[in-house]
């Protein structure tokens, strides 16, 4: 594959493992459109940035967003943003000749989907360093 590529499954694999999966929280792509009728799902961007050590390496962000039932308050999504937390903050993930790391996150609320006016929309923010053998 690529560096992209490759990228892209280390990241969805943390998503795809079982333990993920017994959360409960439905994950999607960003290109996905949400086709069922959960209230809470998120749904992860990730965002390459500069290269790094070589070729093969590049740092960046991964930003998820929290959708969560509209005017219930903040509990919900900051419940989900801590699971995201003890899945992601300050880990390290290898897959291949690959090795993700993650770095702390951030929370900032982001008011009423525009798309779902019945769901609230919550950006969880993390940065990552991903290596590649040359």
């Amino acid at each position: 594959m690529g560096k992209f590529l490759d990228l892209e499954s280390v990241v969805y694999s943390i998503f795809g493992s079982q333990s993920w999966k017994n959360e409960n929280i439905p994950t999607y792509p960003l290109n996905l459109v949400k086709n069922d009728s959960n209230k809470e799902y998120i749904r992860i961007s990730i965002i390459p940035g500069s290269q790094s050590v070589n070729i093969n390496s590049s740092s960046g962000v991964l930003i998820i967003d929290i959708f969560t039932d509209y005017n219930i308050g903040t509990k919900a999504y900051f419940k989900i943003a801590d699971k995201l937390d003890s899945y992601l903050v300050n880990k390290s993930f290898f897959k291949n000749k690959y090795a993700l790391q993650l770095g702390t996150s951030s929370l900032a609320p982001s008011g009423q989907d525009p798309e779902t006016r019945s769901l609230f929309r919550a950006q969880y923010t993390i940065n990552f360093n991903f290596f590649g053998v040359d």
